[in-house]
């Protein structure tokens, strides 16, 4: 027992001393190259997929490759930032701290002030130095894990879209598109796919493009939607999963950043506009074997057996995850007919209204594009989805429902929660989605989001105040 001890010590000490000396080298080769930073914002990505962190000078850089402290309630926080104690990570606890160390590669000049300061993400780690499971980031790359454990590698791509928005509220204290500069028009950006309407934020988007190169985030350009002032930013694929995870959180704080810089808000809110259709997070993603084959399609380049497992076991889940797709009250007015959202668990080929989407492609690129996700999801927790979703179904025998052929809004599929608490409820009673995601980290998120809408049913809306004024 005593040598057991003596080679696991061993073991982490030289894991420790691989991490600092491969961290000390990155800080060397990124010092060089930008001499003049002065600070480095040091970031965790809390269950919202918001940073949470602290700006430090760049003398304090080489430190982090032992670690530095935060507390573990930084993951038990609500939309607002506040700790909800019935997670039991905060006063119950102590506010205990847990240490954090550099994830590896992701030290990059920061969108606010690229020469000068530099951003750094973190990761938490629990007592016993495993990695802290309420991170979302961890829950993910255990999922990920258990599939490539299994000789499974998934190949994912994220797609965003987002609005930018006009500082200014309009007459009556709404949001409003931007004007197009040199332009009084706020309605400029309304046809899909136009080129000649990216031409009117131009400088905008080219800043976005230049600073996601100078961050190293695999952007593929902008495309205009056909809502006033929105676009979505595709992410190269990639066999790297948490790669493609922090590589959309920090494309959304960088869109956000520049919009201001421009004198414009940006936002991933899920549903803005009343009229105008929201915003989505849509994820593709295929499955190759250790010989880099696409297991998804057969020999003849139609869907394999593996996918139609796979399939039949998101959708199984799709229900109970809407939580984590969905996850703020506004995430819900994204789900209404004509509004370009699926409003059920469904799947097809080449057809935008299912959830569950394959696109058109050859054998090497047949896959699923995951289609229900708000832009206000956490990255991190859709993936997880996901995963959660197809280890699911290999591990299962599920029925599949009949692909959609027409209309996928029009005809019956598995039906989602309609509303927030329908979708807290159906999660917290679904103890498989649950153990796949860690039961402490399924107690925490239903804490919070239950905390949250709280918060927001216990408000007194300006609409019902007129309503009850008039007829009450």
């Amino acid at each position: 027992m005593e040598t057991n001890i003596l080679e696991v010590e061993s073991f982490i000490q030289h894991s420790e001393e691989r991490r600092s000396s491969a961290f000390g080298l990155e800080v060397k080769r990124y010092l060089e190259r930008y001499p003049e930073t002065q600070y480095v914002d040091v970031l965790l990505t809390d269950l919202n997929g918001c940073f949470r962190g602290k700006r430090i000078p760049v003398s304090g850089l080489h430190k982090l490759d032992k670690g530095c402290y935060f507390p573990a309630s930084v993951f038990a926080m609500d939309i607002l930032g506040n700790v909800v104690e019935e997670t039991g990570l905060g006063q119950a606890l102590g506010e205990p701290d847990r240490t954090c160390i550099p994830v590896p590669g992701t030290l990059t000049p920061s969108a606010a002030e690229p020469q000068t300061i530099a951003q750094l993400l973190l990761t938490m780690l629990d007592e016993d130095g495993t990695p802290f499971d309420v991170e979302p980031r961890n829950v993910v790359n255990r999922l990920w894990q258990q599939l490539r454990s299994r000789g499974l590698f998934p190949v994912v791509a994220v797609e965003m879209e987002f609005y930018l928005l006009d500082k200014q509220r309009d007459a009556d204290g709404y949001l409003q598109p931007p004007c197009a500069p040199g332009t009084q028009d706020r309605n400029t950006q309304s046809q899909v796919y136009s080129v000649d309407n990216l031409n009117h934020f131009a400088r905008v988007l080219n800043d976005i493009d230049e600073l996601a190169r100078l961050q190293l985030i695999p952007a593929d350009g902008a495309v205009a939607e056909a809502s006033p002032g929105q676009f979505e930013i595709n992410l190269n694929h990639t066999d790297n999963v948490l790669d493609a995870c922090d590589d959309a959180l920090a494309l959304k704080r960088l869109v956000r950043v520049v919009a201001e810089k421009h004198d414009m808000h940006a936002t991933f809110m899920a549903k803005p506009y009343e009229e105008h259709a929201g915003s989505g997070m849509h994820i593709h993603i295929s499955l190759v074997d250790s010989q880099r084959h696409n297991v998804l399609a057969d020999d003849n380049g139609e869907d394999s057996a593996l996918l139609k497992r796979a399939l039949a076991g998101m959708i199984d889940l799709m229900p109970a995850s809407m939580t984590l797709l969905a996850p703020n009250v506004n995430s819900w007015r994204r789900f209404q007919p004509g509004m370009y959202v699926p409003t059920q668990a469904s799947w097809g080929h080449n057809n935008r209204t299912v959830a569950l989407r394959i696109p058109c492609g050859d054998r090497n690129n047949h896959r699923v594009e995951y289609r229900v996700a708000g832009a206000d999801a956490n990255p991190y927790l859709v993936m997880a989805a996901i995963l959660a979703g197809i280890l699911h179904g290999l591990d299962n025998t599920l029925p599949l429902p009949s692909r959609v052929e027409g209309n996928g809004l029009e005809q019956e599929g598995v039906p989602f929660p309609i509303r927030q608490s329908d979708a807290l409820s159906t999660f917290a009673s679904h103890q498989t989605l649950r153990e796949q995601l860690g039961e402490r980290f399924s107690h925490v998120w239903l804490a919070c989001k239950n905390d949250e809408l709280t918060q927001f049913e216990r408000l007194i809306t300006d609409t019902e105040i007129d309503w009850m004024l008039k007829n009450a």
